[in-house]
């Protein structure tokens, strides 16, 4: 009998424990979520990668050392003419170097005039017309560009005009013939390397956007 009534007052206090819980937490009815795990309440770790600012510009230290005078004139062009790239120049100038050569090879200057300063336009001329004199015509065929590399580059912030001198080593075949179309010079068969160390210039900020060659050499 005394076991009857402790299994009944303890029944008792069971449920009146069950309806406080309930009048504080409420009932829980249909679909429940089911507990987080640990691992996914605990604080996040930060593994984003944050730029930092001021750090190397890599447009320009991949083509020249940092802190070296041609970095500081290609920065200084770059503080001129925001929208001025490195690699979009020599992207340039890697297509003007087949353009002007070739042009130059063929005696036709009208095409590159807009690329060539007063000086290099005359010199090229002289050539040419020294060619056509003596009645020798040139075969010329651009085979590809083997190497190509930014030397150095200049900047004058008074006048904002930039120079950037880049070196070439392109191949080619080139025959020169006479006036009875006997080859003379070259060959059109056999390849030749040529190297070349041009400058280009141009005032930054221009609307002009067209670099000129102002200067040849090897």
């Amino acid at each position: 009998m005394n076991s009857m009534i402790q299994l009944l007052v303890l029944a008792g206090i069971a449920i009146f424990l069950i309806l406080k819980l309930r009048s504080v937490l409420g009932t829980r009815e249909g679909f429940e979520k089911p507990p987080v795990p640990l691992e996914d309440v605990r604080p996040r770790v930060r593994r984003d990668f944050e730029v930092i600012e001021g750090g190397p510009d890599r447009d320009i230290t991949d083509h020249a050392a940092d802190g070296s005078d041609t970095a500081k004139a290609l920065a200084a062009m770059k503080l001129a003419e925001p929208g001025f790239s490195v690699n979009t120049f020599l992207q340039g100038a890697r297509g003007a170097y087949e353009m002007i050569l070739m042009a130059f090879e063929r005696g036709d200057l009208d095409a590159i005039r807009p690329f060539l300063a007063d000086e290099i336009e005359a010199a090229f001329a002289q050539v040419i017309n020294a060619r056509e004199a003596q009645g020798l015509t040139v075969t010329a065929k651009f085979i590809g560009l083997k190497e190509m590399s930014l030397v150095e580059a200049s900047f004058d912030r008074d006048t904002k005009f930039a120079e950037i001198t880049v070196r070439y080593v392109g191949e080619l075949t080139s025959a020169i013939r006479n006036a009875a179309g006997e080859i003379v010079e070259g060959s059109e068969k056999e390849i030749k390397r040529q190297r070349d160390v041009w400058t280009f210039g141009r005032s930054m900020g221009a609307s002009d956007p067209n670099w000129q060659l102002i200067a040849t050499g090897e």
